[in-house]
């Protein structure tokens, strides 16, 4: 079997890999219809999180189950299926309040860039389409496995709804994700924060009402002026560098929430938070428990978050990739086996 593995930063190579099987009774095996390349990789990519060894890596995935063990029931070979990027039984007490990503008996994939996987805790980690989709669906429920979970659980976190104003930190995929969240959520003013064109432009496809080109303080002051001069009552940070939560805290308005997914590389100002009643919230998506409720969206086409990905590759090519993403020549890459 083939798949991406890190050796260092900047070299992400296509190389064979031992095959995947079943190690535990609750694992599956599925052969990958399409993964992707996601923006926290690119952490490793950059060298801002350490890469201590030659590592498989990747964690998005959708695809078609090959074989599955003795105690797996809720999916069988041939279901096209897709996972959530944090694996979970569904069924422990932390599961069962709905946190699937802090689940007790959690685990990882061994790199999901690859034309195989090995699915740990499938039972709870899967969730099959009734019947084969169709093939243009198929980058949408690929985003289901991340991105557009990980908006959404930026928009539950920071308690989006009809009478709320929303401001999101972030033009890529997860914050163009968010976006749409947001206007599913029914929010009636979604300010896009973005400076690019090609983004900006998705982020209104997807039902912002405003985009702010403003960084810092500049942008800060942009969403007072939208917001009645107090700021967004919502705000989705959906990068997780220092300066995307400093917007978030300058953007949000006194009493309102930020729901942070952007995986952390950088402080919060908690007593500036404490003092003027900001709430925060988030953090890992708990992919398991909004799956069934975003794969009928998509499945009725009511959403499409599969437009996220604006270049696709084989992913023999999965180096050209990741440089795609990390020269922001693309906004997420699709991959093929």
């Amino acid at each position: 079997m083939y798949g991406a593995v890190i050796h260092a930063p900047g070299d992400v190579r296509y190389e064979e890999r031992d095959e995947p099987t079943i190690i535990d009774p609750t694992d599956a095996v599925v052969r990958t219809v399409a993964a992707c390349v996601c923006g926290s990789d690119l952490w490793r990519y950059r060298g801002i999180s350490p890469v201590p060894k030659p590592t498989p890596i990747g964690h998005e995935f959708c695809g078609v189950v090959e074989e599955v063990g003795s105690a797996v029931t809720s999916v069988k070979p041939g279901d096209f299926v897709v996972g959530g990027f944090n694996p979970s039984d569904n069924t422990c007490p932390v599961c069962r309040k709905g946190a699937h990503a802090n689940c007790q008996h959690g685990d990882h994939y061994n790199g999901a860039q690859a034309s195989r996987i090995r699915i740990p805790q499938a039972d709870g980690t899967l969730l099959a389409t009734p019947g084969m989709p169709d093939d243009d669906l198929v980058p949408s429920i690929l985003a289901l496995s991340d991105v557009m979970c990980t908006g959404w659980h930026a928009a539950v976190s920071a308690g989006v709804g009809p009478d709320t104003t929303v401001a999101v930190v972030g033009d890529g995929a997860v914050g163009l994700s968010a976006v749409l969240a947001a206007v599913q959520l029914g929010a009636p003013m979604v300010i896009a924060m973005s400076r690019h064109d090609d983004r900006a432009a998705l982020a209104r496809e997807f039902g912002a009402t405003h985009v702010v080109a403003e960084r810092d303080e500049a942008g800060a002051a942009a969403v007072k002026a939208l917001t009645d001069g107090i700021g967004a009552d919502c705000v989705l940070e959906c990068v997780g560098t220092e300066g995307a939560r400093l917007q978030a805290v300058g953007a949000v308005r006194d009493g309102g929430n930020i729901g942070l997914v952007g995986v952390p590389h950088g402080d919060l100002p908690v007593n500036d938070l404490f003092w003027r009643n900001v709430g925060v919230k988030g953090g890992p998506a708990h992919v398991r428990a909004y799956l069934p409720h975003l794969l009928e969206l998509v499945l009725t086409r009511t959403i499409d978050p599969g437009k996220v990905f604006d270049l696709e590759l084989p992913l023999a090519e999965v180096a050209e990739a990741y440089a795609a993403m990390d020269e922001r020549r693309a906004i997420k890459v699709l991959l093929r086996p």
